[in-house]
C-alpha cells in the first residue's frame, strides 16, 4: 500500500520536475496534479506487480466515493486501463474521471478546470461511471 503522505510527495516531485508547464493557472496546476498521482499510483501497482516475492496480482481498496462496483476492490492497473480506453472514445469524461478521483476535485471545481458548467461535470461524471463500472465488472 501507498500511503496518502508519499503518494502526495511523489506527485509533487513529478509535478515539480516538469519542464514545460507552461501558465501557472489553477485548473492547469489541478489537473497536472491529477495526472501525477494517477501516474505514481500505476507505477506503484506495476512495480509491486513486478516485486520477485508475491508480486502477483492484489487488487487495490480505492475511495468508496466513487462507488463504481459498490465498494468492491478495484485492480488499479485494470482502471488505469480502462480509463485509457474511455480517453480514446470521450476525452473529457476521462479527465473528469481522473480530476474527480486522482485528483479528489469537486465538481465546481473540475467544471473550472474544464471550462464547462458543473451540469455538464455532474453528467459526464455519471456516463463515466456507468461505463467503466460495466468495463470493470
Amino acid at each position: 500500500t501507498l500511503q496518502a503522505t508519499a503518494l502526495a510527495h511523489e506527485a509533487y516531485l513529478r509535478l515539480a520536475d516538469q519542464r514545460d508547464i507552461g501558465d501557472f493557472d489553477r485548473g492547469r496546476v489541478l489537473a497536472l496534479a491529477a495526472r501525477m498521482i494517477r501516474r505514481v499510483l500505476v507505477d506503484h501497482a506495476r512495480t509491486r506487480d513486478r516485486a520477485k516475492r508475491g508480486g502477483g496480482k492484489r487488487p487495490v481498496t480505492l475511495v468508496d466515493a466513487l462507488a463504481m462496483t459498490g465498494g468492491a476492490t478495484i485492480d488499479l492497473l485494470d482502471l488505469h486501463a480502462a480509463l485509457d480506453r474511455l480517453a480514446a472514445l470521450d476525452e473529457r469524461q476521462a479527465k473528469v474521471v481522473e480530476l474527480r478521483f486522482f485528483g479528489g476535485l469537486s465538481i465546481a471545481d473540475t467544471a473550472e478546470v474544464l471550462g464547462v458548467s458543473a451540469r455538464t461535470v455532474d453528467s459526464e461524471w455519471r456516463a463515466a461511471r456507468a461505463w467503466l463500472r460495466r468495463e470493470l465488472s
